[in-house]
């Protein structure tokens, strides 16, 4: 089984001794019940991460490791942007916890027209406090070595920037619809160093929403013959993604 991961702000040099504390030591000495001789990893989320093995627990949030082998991971190619419409509150973490999971890079929480949860002033901080706490738990839980990226609540003329700069750039960005017009498997990625997947609420993206995205370099894309909660869409796409590119090259 492979080792669990706790994020540390700096990752340990091969040799070095060094402690797990706050949150993250807590949980490894009272939730996870790490002991002496038993391996970890510590990671910086951005693709730092150290082998290390447990040296002693010198407090209940405190582990002592001494760190082994030492490296650098990458991110991988394509890069994939998700645009997330705020789903209704029960399933928000959860979209984030699954897009995470399957690999996602960068995530966009968007205010679409649609969206029935609506986020303002403070509930908005704390909504992508949220969401950024869930992408780091589930980076853990999947042993990721990067957790992605979660931006501020963005409005429709943000999400319109990031699509035509993916566009002008020579990327792909693809408007999950049920009645959209290509279906995934023609998708070209051929040299994409970047791809959007939009996904909008649950009552749909607007024919406006459509309509000004498409003009800037996105294409309406059927996924498949199943209508999908937009708290799934996301993982579904990646994990397409995945199948059809080099980001599953192991």
């Amino acid at each position: 089984m492979t080792p669990p991961v706790f994020w540390v702000d700096e990752v340990p040099r091969a040799g070095e001794d060094a402690q797990v504390t706050g949150s993250e030591g807590r949980h490894a000495v009272t939730v996870t019940r790490l002991r002496a001789g038993q391996p970890v990893i510590l990671g910086d989320g951005k693709g730092n991460r150290a082998e290390c093995t447990v040296t002693g627990t010198s407090a209940r949030d405190r582990l002592d490791v001494r760190a082994g082998r030492v490296e650098f991971i990458a991110r991988p190619a394509p890069l994939v942007t998700v645009v997330q419409a705020l789903p209704k509150s029960e399933r928000a973490e959860l979209a984030v916890d699954l897009m995470t999971e399957a690999g996602v890079d960068v995530i966009v929480p968007w205010q679409a027209a649609r969206s029935i949860a609506r986020w303002s002033g403070s509930k908005a901080a704390k909504g992508v406090d949220k969401w950024r706490t869930a992408a780091a738990t589930a980076a853990k839980q999947a042993r990721r070595a990067w957790i992605p990226e979660v931006h501020d609540l963005s409005t429709t003329i943000e999400v319109r920037d990031v699509c035509a700069r993916v566009h002008a750039g020579g990327g792909v960005v693809a408007l999950l619809h049920e009645d959209g017009a290509v279906p995934f498997r023609s998708l070209d990625f051929t040299g994409a160093d970047e791809v959007v997947f939009v996904i909008g609420p649950e009552g749909g993206l607007t024919d406006e929403e459509i309509a000004d995205l498409t003009a800037l370099g996105g294409q309406t894309v059927v996924l498949g013959p199943e209508v999908l909660r937009t708290a799934a869409a996301g993982a579904v796409a990646l994990g397409a993604l995945g199948a059809v590119t080099d980001r599953w090259t192991m």
